[in-house]
């Protein structure tokens, strides 16, 4: 099947002055820098309307040939949620008694996690994000997607920053192998899980570890090295 091609309409740019730029951009590196991952959640719920919001944003990723290859799936059922919960844990759990080499237990003993999952139940939205491998044509043959785990990935960085920006914290849960998720939300075969993020307020007292990022001179590189 050969698809038609695209109209092309004029791009909608505004160019900033240098100064300007800069200041833009300072003041959304030092919003992203207050950015932490959280994993005590207030049971208090925001409003829906800002998950759509942050799903919306998501959804204006960049992604192989536009074929925006991702599902996200909202899940507040207290029910469901415990589900979710009872599944992930039994796989962490395994993990961390079995899978996990020494290396891996050691990078995470700093951060004190373990395989219980409580944030699961607490955060009042689970927002379970799927990739799509390959779509189906309504004569039921398969359209290949590609690029699909880096879109994905685009997509969920916007999604990140999208509820950060709206006063909201998450977490880049993902509680390997998934597959109980495609089960639990009755997902096709052509969606794979990809992330799990809890999503809500903080907790009053919630705390995080005193991280420290790397110094631009260690992640960015002119040129050859």
């Amino acid at each position: 099947m050969t698809l038609k091609p695209l109209p092309f309409v004029p791009l909608e740019y505004h160019r900033l002055a240098p100064e300007a730029m800069l200041t833009e951009g300072r003041r959304f590196r030092e919003a992203m820098g207050r950015r932490r991952s959280v994993r005590a959640f207030s049971p208090e719920p925001p409003p829906r309307a800002c998950v759509e919001l942050a799903i919306a944003t998501a959804s204006t990723a960049p992604s192989g040939a536009n074929r925006q290859p991702w599902r996200f799936v909202v899940v507040d059922d207290p029910a469901l949620k415990r589900e979710i919960r009872g599944a992930a844990e039994r796989e962490e759990r395994e993990n961390y008694e079995h899978r996990f080499p020494p290396e891996w237990l050691e990078a995470l003993a700093p951060l004190g996690t373990d395989w219980r999952k409580g944030f699961l139940e607490t955060a009042p939205y689970l927002v379970v994000v799927f990739r799509q491998v390959y779509e189906v044509r309504p004569d039921g043959s398969r359209l290949t997607n590609y690029y699909v785990n880096e879109s994905v990935g685009l997509a969920c960085g916007l999604f990140i920053v999208a509820l950060h920006t709206m006063g909201l914290v998450t977490l880049t849960h993902t509680p390997n192998p998934m597959g109980f998720l495609s089960e639990l939300l009755g997902r096709p075969a052509s969606e794979k899980p990809y992330i799990l993020f809890p999503v809500g307020y903080p907790a009053p007292d919630a705390k995080v570890p005193d991280l420290s990022r790397k110094p631009l001179g260690e992640v960015m590189q002119w040129n050859r090295g």
